[in-house]
């Protein structure tokens, strides 16, 4: 009897913590246009998927490519998306449903960085319903840096900026509410198709940010492992794999060449290995839009919303002809 309870005891306490924890992350952990992202790729079904990082998020809109194509797709890029990461998306969206393209948007300089903990890294993860591709999205990445953060996802945010929006937050969450209106600011809005779209800047106030070398001793050997895994996942399942470089200000070009050319030497000859289209806007492909800083927000090649939509038209249009 004593045993018994010992142990009704501590079913209770881990009741308790459990109920407290679930409660905090419902009220602090924000409503993210990532949670909108997962819920419309397992509830939909889409015939284009988009992965990879800020890039494709803020250049490529399925829903203007679709009137092109004629293919339904979701934009599943976003800033701070490693292979890693793309490979687990793309896992969890073949369990709920069949995709038949991957369009993956590839930035050399994720190449050459390693996924560390920060501001986006339980972005994708926390919003994983509960899953195969959840458990061993957990056992290669979560686990690996710091898996304490999956019981305390909230830590990552200013509880002072997040607390003026707890009712809403946890309103939002209780009712099952994916509305798309607060996701939206002075600079961007998410759109429901994955885009988020930048505001055209006043490009005479930019400034050009240094960039990481790229060479082919420095390309992270669990990027381009994932990359593979990625590339072979789609073979697997039929699902055709497109790999797209998209369009940077040739101000940026010129300046990081040397950069530039090592990368798409690497890319061009990995692809290639691969039998992978790859469609590069800064090579073969530099023609085909523009690269006047005018159409980007920054110099790194994030575009407005006006360039995006003539950029998506030109991407889909190339696409109908491979």
């Amino acid at each position: 009897m004593h045993n018994f309870k010992k142990i009704v005891k501590t079913v209770l306490v881990l009741a308790v913590c459990i109920t407290l924890l679930v409660g905090l992350d419902m009220a602090l952990y924000p409503c993210t246009f990532m949670r909108n992202d997962i819920h419309a790729v397992v509830n939909n079904q889409y015939d284009d998927i988009i992965l990879g990082t800020s890039h494709g998020m803020t250049d490529i809109d399925p829903a203007v490519m679709e009137e092109i194509t004629g293919r339904t797709g979701h934009n599943m890029c976003v800033g701070g998306e490693y292979v890693i990461d793309a490979y687990h998306i793309a896992k969890l969206i073949a369990e709920k449903q069949k995709p038949t393209r991957i369009i993956y948007e590839v930035d050399p300089e994720y190449l050459v960085s390693k996924k560390e903990e920060g501001n986006n890294y339980l972005l994708f993860y926390h919003e994983f319903p509960f899953s195969k591709a959840k458990l061993e999205y957990f056992w290669n990445s979560i686990a690996d840096c710091n898996f304490r953060t999956v019981l305390f996802p909230w830590y990552e945010y200013s509880l002072s900026y997040e607390l003026a929006k707890v009712k809403e937050t946890f309103s939002q969450k209780w009712n099952k509410d994916y509305d798309i209106s607060h996701l939206k600011s002075d600079t961007q809005e998410y759109h429901e198709s994955g885009l988020i779209e930048r505001y055209p800047v006043d490009t005479t106030k930019l400034k050009m940010q240094s960039m990481k070398d790229f060479t082919e001793a420095q390309v992270n050997p669990q990027n381009m492992e994932y990359l593979g895994k990625l590339i072979d996942f789609c073979a697997e399942n039929n699902i055709e794999f497109v790999a797209v470089t998209t369009p940077i200000p040739i101000d940026t070009l010129k300046v990081y060449s040397d950069n530039f050319n090592a990368a798409s030497k690497y890319l061009g000859e990995y692809f290639n290995q691969k039998g992978i289209t790859y469609l590069n806007f800064n090579t073969q492909y530099f023609k085909a839009f523009s690269h006047d800083l005018s159409s980007y927000t920054d110099y790194n090649g994030h575009m407005n919303g006006n360039a995006a939509k003539e950029y998506s038209k030109v991407l889909a249009n190339i696409l109908n002809q491979i």
